[in-house]
């Protein structure tokens, strides 16, 4: 498959379960390789990448629960705990602190670099995910849940949550993409 088709098939899952079409350690290896190769400006390597799984899925998104008390109605949150899993993505921010004492003229750059590139992982692990007939969707429930996520999975508080994939088995298929007209948003200079 290549990455248009990739890019094709990777949509907003909502409906998902806990039977992955292949095994856990198949979803790992997959993470972590495009972990490896997706790119970063100065290859600053500041994404972080937690993997909850079994027992951590679960406590995740009933944490997620507490965090927001009640104001996130609990049919939403346990649709995502009903997946094999979630993917948390974390930027690290010693690394990019870490990069602005020594480059000094970038130094506003760098926070946005280090988005771009979180940005690029997230899509790339996406992508993968669905090559694999894996369903996801990306999440944003940080910073309300930050502290929920510091204390069950003990990361430093260095990392800076930016979003939450969970994944699973397809449950049901979300509806087709309308094509859009995508010359209003592509110009063309020559």
């Amino acid at each position: 498959m290549g990455i248009i088709d990739s890019l094709a098939q990777r949509r907003t899952y909502y409906h998902i379960n806990k039977k992955l079409p292949v095994s856990e350690d198949a979803v790992v290896k997959t993470v972590e390789k495009v972990v490896e190769l997706v790119p970063d400006a100065f290859n600053m390597h500041s994404q972080r990448v937690v993997i909850a799984l079994g027992d951590k899925q679960n406590q995740l998104w009933d944490a997620a629960y507490d965090a927001f008390k009640g104001e996130v109605v609990r049919e939403k949150l346990d649709s995502f705990k009903a997946g094999a899993g979630t993917i948390l993505y974390f930027i690290d921010q010693k690394t990019v602190t870490s990069l602005q004492k020594q480059y000094p003229l970038y130094v506003d750059n760098f926070p946005i670099w280090a988005q771009q590139s979180n940005g690029m992982l997230q899509i790339s692990v996406w992508s993968a995910l669905r090559e694999l007939d894996v369903a996801a969707s990306l999440q944003h429930y940080d910073p309300v849940i930050d502290d929920a996520v510091y204390k069950l999975f003990n990361v430093p508080r260095d990392y800076k949550l930016v979003g939450e994939m969970p994944f699973g088995g397809i449950g049901a298929k979300p509806d087709p993409k309308e094509p859009e007209d995508v010359t209003l948003r592509v110009s063309v200079a020559r």
